[in-house]
């Protein structure tokens, strides 16, 4: 079995902290549970770009009891677990190609290795093994039947490539779905996001003035848990009826320029280009610090920011510091890149329990159904959606109501009124 990981005697750390994170999927456990009996993915070949994380290492797990035959590599060069990489590769016998800190040639070259395997199913997060196979690879667009996207930034891309015409075969967008968005995009995000920075920079939160840009799901996750830390909290946004939203939820809303001006602390989740930008670095304090909870590295313009700067250095793991001219210190945290990935684990188990419960069930739906599909970008089914949601219930031992029978029947009337 063929495979590139960092350090094969990393696998006994590893594998223990794949069964911790197991301890913290019921749903996905009581899938696997199911999928073990049922084999519902028997015959498939998925190739999957994700963060090789311990609760990745659940969901392959999971996929292979369903069946499956598994190839994975890296979303993103910094967020790969070594050690749950080794473990994979020993205990799970699944072909791995994920270095942390790898480079860019190596994490192409990793994509590669994951599509020379021929899948007939897709996973990806950000849509880079949808791209590449797109374009250098187009000789096996004809083996894959369908896939799925499991990022916001990923489903931008696709939804672009469908749009010109371009998307070659069916994608669910499970992002958007209930309960992975709502969930982990907002207490995922939000918690991982401040646990990068603090792990980064050991910083006092309370009492800083610290910017989230941009106020989706992701930013209001951040905006929320950086508030409960006692900072103060000041939102830009670009859309109307966000900036407005984050108005009324008590946040201070301004341009970029003027909070760049009095911020401590710059973190972008927009999924965009050059939020931060040439124009805020002349202005920022000193000391301040910016970091990026964005899939991609150029939510920050770190080019322009290094042509300012005279002196760059590492002061602690994973923070530069860029001098300027004038004396002043701005501090990038994790290259730019994912921080809550690069500086510390990620989302809680918890939390990627349903949004991975949600990749596993629809990869369910799609080994039924995906031949059906024409190439576009689709929703989560609601049904799928409603089960996740049921079964993070059931396994927190926590009952709803039901409707009863009048209550039915009135919901489905429309004679009585006032």
């Amino acid at each position: 079995m063929q495979s590139d990981v960092q350090d094969l005697s990393l696998v006994q750390p590893g594998w223990q902290r794949i069964h911790w994170a197991d301890g913290e999927m019921p749903v996905l456990r009581l899938i696997r549970e199911r999928f073990a009996r049922e084999r519902p993915l028997a015959g498939l070949r998925i190739g999957a770009c994700l963060h090789v994380t311990t609760e990745t290492a659940n969901l392959m797990r999971t996929l292979q009891s369903g069946g499956a035959t598994l190839a994975l590599c890296a979303s993103n060069p910094l967020s790969t677990q070594d050690d749950v990489a080794a473990a994979l590769v020993e205990h799970v016998h699944l072909p791995v190609f994920a270095r942390r800190g790898e480079d860019r040639e190596t994490y192409y070259r990793h994509i590669d290795q994951v599509l020379a395997t021929r899948p007939n199913v897709t996973m990806d997060d950000g849509a880079d093994l949808v791209s590449v196979l797109h374009g250098a690879h187009v000789e096996l667009l004809g083996d894959v039947v369908a896939g799925t996207e499991e990022t916001t930034t990923g489903v931008i891309r696709l939804r672009s490539m469908a749009r010109a015409g371009a998307l070659r075969y069916p994608i669910v967008a499970v992002n958007d779905a209930m309960t992975k968005h709502l969930f982990d995009n907002r207490y995922g995000t939000g918690q991982s996001a401040i646990d990068g920075l603090i792990r980064a920079t050991n910083l006092l939160i309370a009492g800083r003035t610290l910017t989230v840009a941009g106020y989706g799901n992701c930013g209001r996750g951040v905006a929320m848990r950086a508030r409960g830390f006692g900072a103060q909290v000041v939102v830009t946004e670009v859309d109307a009826i966000r900036a407005l939203e984050a108005h009324m939820d008590g946040y201070r809303v301004m341009p970029m320029e003027e909070a760049a001006r009095i911020s401590d602390v710059l973190l972008t989740v927009t999924g965009d280009t050059s939020v931060i930008r040439r124009e805020h670095f002349e202005v920022m304090k000193d000391r301040a610090i910016i970091g990026n909870v964005g899939h991609f590295n150029v939510e920050i313009d770190l080019p322009a920011l290094a042509d300012l700067a005279v002196e760059r250095r590492t002061v602690r793991p994973y923070v530069d510091e860029y001098r300027l001219a004038d004396g002043r210190r701005v501090y990038v945290l994790a290259e730019g890149r994912l921080l809550n990935l690069a500086a510390a684990e990620g989302h809680p188990a918890a939390v990627m329990d349903m949004s991975f419960a949600n990749q596993a069930l629809t990869l369910e739906y799609l080994a039924r159904h995906g031949q059906r599909l024409s190439p576009d970008v689709y929703p989560v089914p609601p049904e799928i959606d409603r089960q996740v949601a049921a079964l993070k219930l059931r396994a927190e031992g926590i009952a709803v109501d039901t409707l009863t029978e009048q209550q039915e029947q009135y919901l489905r009337s429309w004679e009585e009124g006032t």
